[in-house]
C-alpha cells in the first residue's frame, strides 16, 4: 500500500488524503517538508520560526483538504498557504517592511516589456562551495518577496502562471517582481565580490588589479 502511494501524484495523493487516508497525508509531508521548511527559514530567518511555520502550513493544509481542487497543482496550494504563513509571522513581528504590490517601476525603471519563461537561472551559475555562501548571503540581504519569488520560481521552478496563484498577484506584477528581485540578487552577489555573469558558467569572485593569477 505505502509503495503504490509513493507512486502517486501529488494530486492523487491529496485527492486520497481529502478522501481520508492519513498514510496518504504523511507522503505528501515527506515530499515537500524540505522544501517548505527551506522556503521558510529563507524568508524569515529564523529556523525556529520556520519550523513552527512549517508545521502551521502542513497543519492548515490537512484542514483545508476538503476545498483542494484536483484540477489544480498540489504544490502551488501548498507553497501559497506556507507563503501566507510567513507573511502574517512578519507582519506580526514587523521584521521587515512588506513591498508595495503595485506594478509601478522604481526610480523612472520601465517594467520588462516580456518575461522569458526561459531565462537563466541564476542559481544554476552559482555552484561550489564558496559561491554558495554567497549566493545565500546574498538572499539574505534582500527583502522577503524578492528572496521568496527567486526561491519559486528557480528553486521550486514554478511557472508565472503558478507564482501568480501562490503570491495572489497579477501576472504582470509577477514579471515586474521577478525582474527585480533578478537584479537585486546580481547586485547583492556583486557587492559581495561576485560576477555571476562573467565567463558563462559558475561566476568568478573579482581581485584587485594586483592579484596574481588564481
Amino acid at each position: 500500500m505505502v509503495e503504490r502511494l509513493e507512486g502517486r501524484s501529488d494530486e492523487a495523493l491529496a485527492v486520497a488524503a481529502r478522501e481520508g487516508s492519513e498514510e496518504a497525508f504523511r507522503v505528501l509531508v515527506e515530499r515537500f517538508e524540505r522544501p517548505i521548511f527551506g522556503l521558510l527559514l529563507r524568508i524569515v530567518r529564523r529556523p525556529e520560526l520556520a519550523e513552527d511555520l512549517a508545521q502551521e502550513t502542513f497543519l492548515k493544509a490537512h484542514r483545508a483538504l476538503a476545498r483542494f481542487d484536483a484540477n489544480r497543482k498540489f504544490s502551488s496550494w501548498l507553497f501559497k498557504i506556507a507563503h501566507n504563513a510567513a507573511l502574517d509571522a512578519l507582519r506580526r513581528s514587523r521584521q521587515e517592511p512588506l513591498l508595495s504590490l503595485d506594478t509601478t517601476g522604481e526610480e523612472g525603471e520601465s517594467p520588462p516589456a516580456a518575461a522569458d519563461p526561459a531565462a537563466e537561472n541564476p542559481f544554476d551559475r552559482l555552484a561550489g562551495r564558496d559561491l554558495g555562501r554567497a549566493l545565500d548571503d546574498a538572499l539574505r540581504s534582500l527583502k522577503p518577496q524578492y528572496r521568496e519569488i527567486l526561491l519559486l520560481r528557480f528553486g521550486e521552478e514554478l511557472s508565472y502562471d503558478e507564482l501568480s496563484e501562490v503570491l495572489d498577484l497579477p501576472l504582470g506584477t509577477v514579471k515586474i517582481h521577478l525582474f527585480r528581485a533578478r537584479r537585486d540578487l546580481a547586485r547583492a552577489l556583486a557587492g559581495r565580490g561576485w560576477d555571476p555573469a562573467e565567463h558563462g558558467g559558475g561566476g568568478r569572485e573579482r581581485r584587485n588589479k594586483g592579484a596574481g593569477p588564481a
